[in-house]
């Protein structure tokens, strides 16, 4: 089917027309006749960046982490060697799902939704849930750590997505069409939060709202829930002894340079010394256990540390190309199934992407979240590549200019 263009409207409003005039009323079987659209490739750019970024992400892991590696294993190949191993998983991961008919996981949402719900409630359990820098989000099964708030994500994704395609003309209605998908959201906010994992929390809710926006919500709606969850935020925010130390440090870091404001202070001056054109890889200063995290959380310091803010803004790009591109395959998505699919896929990995960036810069609070397919991790890289491989299968189906 070729894609519109109409001219005068957001994307937005393109996609909801479009979801409108392409409802999903049952699912198709996932075997796929010959000359289907499902017969196409996946789409170059999508899988050209997604490389392109795991590329930078090990060789920008192995620089920021081989100081504490050394000091910490006696192996300055040690995060090296496991992110080897989490990126081979991720890319067969993404191999897998890029070859399944997106269109299964319409079928499968719900009993999916329920695994990972009784997932994120069983990492709570002393005894299952693994307790590792104060938070309680992973569950051990011997050599991985599963992180159930990172399924959640997607889970989330896959159920807003069959239900906004199935009930999109009840969205006008607050009750019946708007307050289940919220009422999803907010247990899975307060669920993840009980860990407590903010970042992955601001993630989920960001990503389920912009679906709730695609999909055709009132906007007086949505300006009413914005009006009233803003000061809940900020109050999440401000009881909890430590996040209020956070938030107050990003509003004043040097009021407490040794303390609250430690984190930011040092990734600033990282980002500082970098320059134009950095120091040269390999020979960040801060990395020498002056930045925590170095290679997780604040990894985008370190790349512009040695890489500069040439380095930098080619990461930023790069995100920017996989945002375009994900939002042109959801506008020309056969259904609206796939549609929301594939901009669920999209906001989930570049909002993370956004919110990592702006904890590093100062532009937003700390919170405990990685930079997608660069920082160092297990879970969070393997479900961010699965995602990503649904992404390409929607784009197989799709016809984009």
């Amino acid at each position: 089917m070729a894609r519109r263009t109409m001219a005068g409207q957001t994307p937005g409003s393109r996609l909801r027309s479009r979801s409108r005039s392409r409802p999903v009323s049952r699912p198709v079987p996932s075997g796929l006749d010959q000359g289907s659209p499902g017969s196409g490739s996946p789409d170059v750019l999508i899988f050209a960046v997604t490389l392109a970024l795991l590329g930078i992400g090990v060789v920008m892991v192995f620089s920021a982490s081989s100081v504490r590696a050394l000091t910490v294993y006696k192996d300055a190949y040690y995060f090296l060697k496991l992110q080897l191993a989490w990126t081979l998983i991720g890319i067969c991961t993404m191999l897998v799902t890029m070859r399944i008919d997106y269109r299964i996981w319409y079928r499968f949402a719900g009993l999916i939704l329920i695994g990972v719900l009784a997932l994120l409630a069983l990492v709570l359990v002393p005894g299952i849930g693994k307790e590792m820098g104060g938070s309680r989000r992973w569950i051990d099964l011997g050599p991985a750590h599963v992180q159930p708030s990172e399924l959640s994500k997607i889970a989330m994704i896959f159920f807003l997505s069959r239900f906004f395609a199935e009930r999109r003309d009840s969205l006008k209605s607050f009750f019946l069409g708007l307050m289940p998908p919220l009422m999803l959201i907010t247990v899975i906010f307060g669920l993840i939060m009980l860990e407590p994992d903010l970042g992955t929390a601001t993630t989920a809710v960001g990503t389920g709202l912009v679906l709730v926006f695609v999909a055709g919500a009132r906007l007086s709606h949505l300006i009413g829930l914005a009006t009233l969850g803003l000061p809940a935020f900020i109050a999440v925010m401000m009881l909890e002894p430590y996040r209020r130390r956070r938030f107050l440090a990003f509003l004043h870091p040097w009021d407490d340079p040794l303390g609250s404001g430690f984190h930011i202070i040092q990734s600033l001056l990282a980002l500082g010394s970098g320059g134009l054109f950095g120091l040269g890889l390999g020979r960040s200063r801060q990395k020498f256990l002056y930045l925590p995290a170095q290679h997780t959380d604040f990894i985008f310091a370190i790349i512009g540390e040695e890489l500069g803010l040439i380095g930098a803004l080619a990461v930023v790009f790069l995100f920017f190309l996989l945002a375009w591109r994900g939002f042109r395959v959801a506008l020309a998505a056969p259904d609206a199934f796939g549609s929301y699919l594939a901009v669920g896929i999209t906001t989930m990995i570049i909002l993370q992407a956004v919110i990592n960036i702006g904890v590093v810069t100062g532009t937003f609070p700390i919170t405990g979240i990685t930079l997608p397919l660069i920082s160092f991790g297990g879970s969070s890289l393997v479900m961010t590549m699965g995602a990503l491989g649904i992404l390409l299968n929607v784009s197989k189906f799709a016809n984009i200019d």
